[in-house]
């Protein structure tokens, strides 16, 4: 699996490019912006773009859409709770950032769904907590998870659709029973391990 992270946007969200080597069909994780640079490495890498996919709908995570669907014509999809925020300015924050909001989602995602690219499939997890439809995208050793879980740290739930309960019952029952060398690949900051957050995240109990 072709695995390449983009740090974009204002507030440095972690873009991923993920492929599949035999076919090089592939989807962008989270164009938070800085459009330019992930068409770039998309053309470098010689992906052809299935999907867009939104592990939620915070603006920092969503704002490159339009201009990457108009650029590879795919899909955008997003979990069914998360979806009305990419069209919604103060929901997805967009007013924060002072970006126009995009386009609306074209596939709703739900739990157990796989997103395929490839030879590759990804199971939708439904990581809610940071946001009500947050989700991880699960396959191949790793895990993509938003800003549900990242390295020592966990999402924040101080914004609209955050609740602290509901995070740390995501992560423990959906994160932290995976295999511990599962890798972790979240929306901000470095890789980590699903290992390596149960033994030392200070965040969860």
């Amino acid at each position: 699996m072709i695995v390449k992270g983009l740090v974009v946007g204002p507030l440095q969200v972690n873009c991923y490019l993920v492929g599949c080597e035999e076919t090089k069909e592939g989807i962008v994780i989270d164009p938070g912006g800085d459009a330019p640079v992930i068409l770039s490495q998309i053309h470098a890498l010689g992906l052809d773009i299935a999907y867009i996919v939104n592990t939620h709908g915070h603006i920092d995570h969503v704002a490159a859409n339009r201009s990457i669907k108009e650029a590879t014509g795919a899909p955008i999809a997003i979990h069914r709770l998360d979806a009305p925020w990419l069209t919604n300015p103060q929901g997805g924050l967009a007013l924060v950032l002072g970006v126009t909001p995009g386009p609306p989602a074209d596939s709703l995602l739900e739990e157990g769904d796989e997103v395929r690219l490839g030879n590759i499939s990804l199971k939708v997890l439904h990581t809610p907590g940071h946001t009500s439809g947050g989700i991880s995208l699960l396959g191949e050793g790793a895990i993509f998870t938003g800003d549900a879980l990242f390295d020592m740290g966990i999402g924040r739930t101080d914004l609209p659709g955050g609740d602290f309960k509901t995070l740390i019952e995501s992560i423990k029952t959906k994160l932290f029973t995976l295999p511990e060398e599962t890798v972790v690949y979240p929306g901000h900051g470095p890789a980590t391990t699903i290992g390596r957050e149960k033994s030392i995240n200070p965040f969860v109990p």
